[in-house]
C-alpha cells in the first residue's frame, strides 16, 4: 500500500512534459492483435493500465518487447489464443476493446467483464448492439462476454449508436477493419482517442473515413500489416496539470499537447480568471489573481470532458461565489465530494448536479482516492490547500498518470509517495 503525502500552498513554477494519452493508448494497444506483422507503437505512456494491456497481449501468445521506455514493438502473427483471462479484465476497464480486436482478428472472443473504476453502471450493451449488426452472435454468462461469427464472418452494416459512446465506437471501429463490405457508425464519438485509433488502423492498411465527425466510414480490408505509429498527448493528463496551477498559482509551461484538444478546458479556465497563452504544442498557464466562479456542464467532445469534472470542480472549492456542476455523462461521479468537505470544501452533490460555494482556503486531510480522476482532484485541492494532505488508493490515480509525482516535484510541488501499512488505508477511509 502507498499514499501520496502533499503538502501545500506553495504555487507551481517550470515546465511538464505531457505522455502519450491513456484513452488513446488502451484502445491501440488491442488493436495490434488484428495486425498481421510487427507493430511498433511510440509515445506510450508508463502507466498500469498499459503495463496491464500488455500483460493480456503476452499471454495471449504476442510477442512483446519495450525498445525504450515509451516505446513498444508487439507481434502478433502467432497468437492462436481469443479467450483473455478474468483476473487480468477485472483489474482494467478498456479490457472490452479486447472484444472487438479478437473478434476482428479471429472471429470469436471470449472476454471477461471488465473492471476499472466505479462510478455507475456502465454497460457494453452498444457494443454488442453493434457486434450483432455486423453479424456475430453475442451472448454474456458467467461473467464473460463471448463473441462469434466464424460461420459467416462479418458483414459491414449500417450501425446508429442510441447514444454517442466512446467505447462502442472504437470497439466497432475495429472489428468492422477487418469485416466484408462497408459499415456506417452514425452517433459516432468524435474525441480524440477515437480519431487516434483510426489514424492507427489506417497506418496499418485499414480504410476509416470520417473520424472525429459524426458519422465514421470503415471499408473492411482482408489484413492489416505492420508499421509504426506515435500516440497522440494525453488531453487529460494536460489538463489535470492546468488545474493544479489554477488550484494553486504560479506559471508552468505545459509541453507536448495539441492545443486544439485543450480549448473546451482552456476556455473554462479562462472563464475563471487563469491566463492561458498557446505557442505551437505548448500551453503556458498563469494565475494570478483568486479565481471566480463558473458553470460547468460536461459533454461529448468537443464540449467539456467528464473526465475533467472532478478536477475543474476541486479549482471551484477556491473561486469566488457559486457555481455549479452538471455531469451529463456518467451517473454517480460526485462521490468524492465527501473528501473535499473533509479539507473544508462547501459543496453539495445531488444526482448529476453539484452545487460549490467557493472558499477562501482549503485545510490539508487525509483523502481516500475512488477513482482515476477524482484522485486527481484530491492531488488538485491538495496542492493548494494549507496543511498537509495524505491521499490513499493511489492504484486509482496510477492506472492513467505517467510520473505524476516526479512531474510536479519538477515545477516545485512538495509531494511524495511514501508506504503505509494496510490498516493506515483502513483507518484514513473512516
Amino acid at each position: 500500500m502507498y499514499k501520496y503525502v502533499i503538502h501545500g500552498g506553495k504555487p507551481l513554477f517550470g515546465e511538464i512534459e505531457i505522455s502519450g494519452a491513456k484513452n488513446a493508448a488502451v484502445g491501440i494497444l488491442p488493436a495490434a492483435l488484428m495486425v498481421d506483422g510487427v507493430c511498433r507503437i511510440e509515445n506510450v505512456p508508463q502507466i498500469s493500465d498499459v503495463t496491464l494491456c500488455l500483460e493480456i497481449l503476452s499471454g495471449l501468445g504476442a510477442e512483446v518487447r519495450m525498445i525504450n521506455k515509451n516505446t513498444v514493438e508487439i507481434d502478433s502473427r502467432h497468437i492462436r489464443n481469443f479467450s483473455v483471462p478474468d483476473d487480468l479484465c477485472r483489474r482494467m476497464r478498456a479490457s472490452y476493446y479486447l472484444i472487438g480486436a479478437l473478434l476482428g482478428r479471429f472471429g470469436k472472443a471470449q472476454v471477461s467483464l471488465p473492471g476499472g473504476c466505479d462510478f455507475g453502471i456502465r454497460p457494453i450493451d452498444l457494443h454488442i448492439k453493434g457486434f450483432e449488426k455486423l453479424g456475430a452472435t453475442v451472448s454474456v454468462r458467467s461473467g464473460f462476454v463471448y463473441a462469434n461469427a466464424e460461420e459467416d464472418g462479418l458483414t459491414g452494416a449500417h450501425i446508429y449508436m442510441d447514444q454517442v459512446s466512446v467505447g462502442a465506437t472504437m470497439n466497432v471501429m475495429m472489428a468492422a477493419a477487418l469485416s466484408k463490405g462497408q459499415t456506417i457508425i452514425e452517433t459516432a464519438a468524435k474525441e480524440p482517442h477515437v480519431v487516434d485509433l483510426a489514424n492507427f488502423l489506417n497506418t496499418m492498411g485499414a480504410h476509416i473515413m470520417g473520424a472525429g465527425t459524426d458519422v465514421i466510414k470503415i471499408r473492411g480490408v482482408e489484413r492489416l500489416h505492420g508499421g509504426t505509429y506515435s500516440i497522440i498527448p494525453d488531453q487529460i493528463e494536460a489538463g489535470t496539470y492546468m488545474a493544479c496551477v489554477a488550484a494553486a498559482g504560479g506559471n508552468v509551461l505545459i509541453r507536448n499537447v495539441i492545443p486544439k484538444h485543450m480549448d473546451c478546458i482552456t476556455s473554462k479556465l479562462e472563464e475563471m480568471g487563469v491566463e492561458v497563452r498557446e505557442d505551437g504544442d505548448n500551453i503556458r498557464i498563469i494565475r494570478k489573481r483568486p479565481l471566480t466562479r463558473t458553470n460547468v456542464n460536461t459533454m461529448p467532445y468537443p464540449g467539456f470532458p467528464t473526465d475533467m469534472q472532478p478536477q475543474i470542480t476541486a479549482c471551484l472549492c477556491l473561486a469566488n461565489g457559486t457555481s455549479r456542476v452538471n455531469e451529463g455523462v456518467w451517473d454517480n461521479r460526485f462521490r468524492y465530494v465527501n473528501e473535499f468537505r473533509r479539507m473544508g470544501a462547501k459543496i453539495q452533490a445531488d444526482g448529476k448536479w453539484a452545487v460549490v460555494e467557493g472558499v477562501s482556503q482549503l485545510t490539508g486531510a487525509p483523502l481516500q482516492a475512488c477513482d482515476l480522476r477524482a484522485g486527481a482532484a484530491m492531488v488538485v485541492a491538495g496542492l493548494a490547500a494549507k496543511g498537509t494532505t495524505e491521499i490513499g488508493n493511489i492504484h486509482y490515480i496510477e492506472r492513467g498518470y505517467d510520473d505524476l509525482v516526479g512531474k510536479l516535484r519538477g515545477v516545485g510541488a512538495d509531494i511524495t509517495i511514501i508506504a503505509c501499512p494496510d490498516e493506515d488505508s483502513v483507518t484514513a477511509a473512516g
